[in-house]
């Protein structure tokens, strides 16, 4: 449970609220800027048209142009042309709407005006260029008011002299003015857009709060934080799997159990691109029910992987898969199976003598002595030809008494167990020798359980050691392993005490995983087939697991090279 916020820190949701506010009011000054702007420029070409048009009406006049002709030839004196022209120049104003009419000499002096008290200055032509004859508009500041103007020349009709200019003025109306003169339609879209904005920041405020439950932008780091910590400072593998078949969370132990350490960041890759095998991807990846407790062999390791679905209100965002390395943990159990093997050796060594004894000590109360002796005898040579059979093949003592161990308890569940009169093997270094004995206790055992109960059970061996690896092959008569399950049986720990396909063998869901997991260790090899019908072994059929140990290990213990 995390801490309420600290007093005067803000929620996520709130800071999101005066985010979008700032910038609603940020648009709505940049909305009332451009119109202001538009504004502007509409004015200019509606009112510089209409400028155009009052100059050209003066200058166009033959009063004004009969006028300035006479100044320009001495016969009026230019003194009296404001009082002259003043009546013409105001039916410019009068008739076309501008604010002042002027006509400005050649020299670019004022000589009359609708504003007295301009005549005799200076005139404000700006980049003009009506003084050589041609017409012009544009902005000028004649007193440092922006202002549209238009300037039309006056021409002789005489001869085609410039006489003067006469331009025409009205002033951009002041931002005051603008604003007061839209106040009441900005008003409304100001107020309308603001409105909208709250209820929509409000909104996407509320999903924001209801999404983050109530955190800050510092509450949601820390929690983010600490759930990065956590991920790796778990011992246990973890992978994250999105809808999508990327990886959205891996820590380290996973990168270490997948074998993914050495390369790139796996997450925000698909799991097919990862070089994993397809069983692996299956039980990171699978739809459908949770996986509790499934075997798998991870490169040189057992893994059990645990698989459940994610989900945030009610949607399924993926999968969460746990990953133990249960490497060590098998080698145990495969110290405890042989421990226990040998205790079912003894056992059924016992019963086979309590057997015997009884069947003694009935021909010694009888007084049968001759049946006795006759009966020790063929015990005796039984058992000694077993072992000289067994000897004379292995070489090796360890494999020779698990052979004959192996033998008594086939026995005693109704099955032959024989050694191939092919096989040869001589004495075995100690790790090879252990190894071996836990490939071929393990395959024994499967094959005995697969053809128990079943008429004519035969399981046959048959060892051979070369220059370069040891070579093992167990063949049985039960109904053998369907095609399809044939990689499964290695890695998935099925069992035919809880599987329904009949003769899917493997322990309790260890052995044969064991076995595959020393073949890689060691860099030999391990298959399964039908065994060969035509073997000339009684019934047939069955499963044969082929295996292949190297002398010398290309693989350690951890796996490394």
């Amino acid at each position: 449970m995390w801490s309420p916020l600290r007093r005067g820190e803000l929620t996520l949701a709130a800071k999101v609220l005066l985010l979008q506010l700032t910038v609603i009011v940020t648009l709505l000054v940049a909305v009332g800027v451009l119109s202001i702007r538009q504004s502007n420029a509409d004015f200019a070409e509606e009112r510089g048209a209409q400028m155009r048009n009052a100059a050209e009406y003066v200058a166009g006049l033959p009063v004004v142009r009969g006028e300035l002709d006479r100044v320009r030839h001495g016969e009026a004196a230019a003194g009296g042309i404001p009082s002259t022209l003043a009546p013409y120049l105001e039916w410019g104003i009068a008739t076309r709407g501008a604010q002042t009419v002027t006509v400005v000499s050649v020299d670019g002096v004022v000589l009359a005006a609708t504003d007295p008290s301009r005549v005799g200055d200076r005139a404000a032509l700006g980049s003009s260029d009506a003084l050589e004859g041609r017409g012009w508009s544009g902005d000028v500041a004649p007193d440092g008011h922006p202002a549209v103007a238009a300037h039309v020349p006056v021409i002789s009709e005489a001869d085609g002299a410039l006489l003067a200019i006469v331009t025409a003025e009205v002033e951009y109306p002041t931002l005051a003015d603008q604003v007061a003169t839209a106040a009441p339609d900005l008003g409304l879209f100001l107020g309308l857009g603001a409105l909208l904005g709250l209820i929509g920041t409000w909104f996407v405020s509320r999903v924001v709060r209801r999404s983050t439950r109530g955190l800050g932008t510092t509450e949601l780091a820390n929690l983010a934080d600490h759930r990065e910590a956590l991920l790796h400072a778990i011992r246990e593998g973890v992978v994250g799997v999105g809808t999508d078949g990327r990886v959205t969370a891996m820590n380290d132990a996973a990168r270490t159990t997948l074998g993914l350490d050495a390369g790139p960041d796996p997450v925000g890759r698909h799991v097919d691109d990862l070089g994993l095998d397809p069983h692996v991807v299956a039980l990171l990846t699978g739809e459908g029910a949770d996986v509790r407790d499934a075997l798998a062999l991870v490169g040189t390791r057992v893994v059990v992987f645990n698989r459940g679905r994610a989900s945030s209100g009610g949607r399924g965002i993926g999968t969460v898969t746990t990953l133990r390395d249960r490497t060590e943990l098998v080698s145990l159990q495969s110290q405890l199976s042989s421990n226990l093997s040998i205790t079912d050796t003894l056992r059924a060594q016992t019963h086979e003598f309590d057997n015997r004894l009884h069947t003694i000590s009935g021909l010694v109360q009888l007084g049968e002595y001759d049946e006795l002796a006759a009966l020790v005898g063929t015990l005796t040579r039984r058992r000694a030809e077993i072992e000289e059979y067994v000897a004379k093949r292995l070489a090796d003592p360890a494999v020779a008494a698990l052979v004959l161990a192996k033998h008594a308890v086939a026995e005693e569940r109704g099955v032959t167990l024989e050694l191939d009169p092919g096989s040869r093997l001589g004495a075995l270094e100690p790790g090879l020798g252990a190894d071996l004995t836990t490939v071929l206790g393990n395959l024994v055992d499967n094959a005995v359980d697969a053809c128990a109960g079943h008429r004519d059970a035969t399981v046959e061996v048959w060892l051979h050691a070369d220059d370069e690896a040891v070579h093992l092959r167990v063949r049985d008569t039960g109904p053998g392993i369907a095609p399809e399950l044939r990689d499964t049986v290695f890695v998935r720990g099925f069992s035919t005490k809880d599987h329904d396909h009949a003769g899917v063998v493997g322990g309790r869901g260890i052995g044969l995983a064991l076995v595959r997991l020393i073949c890689t260790q060691r860099g030999g090899t391990v298959v399964v087939d039908d065994a060969d019908p035509g073997s000339g072994r009684a019934g047939g059929g069955g499963a044969e697991f082929r295996v292949v140990l190297p002398l010398r290990p290309v693989l350690g213990q951890d796996g490394a090279p």
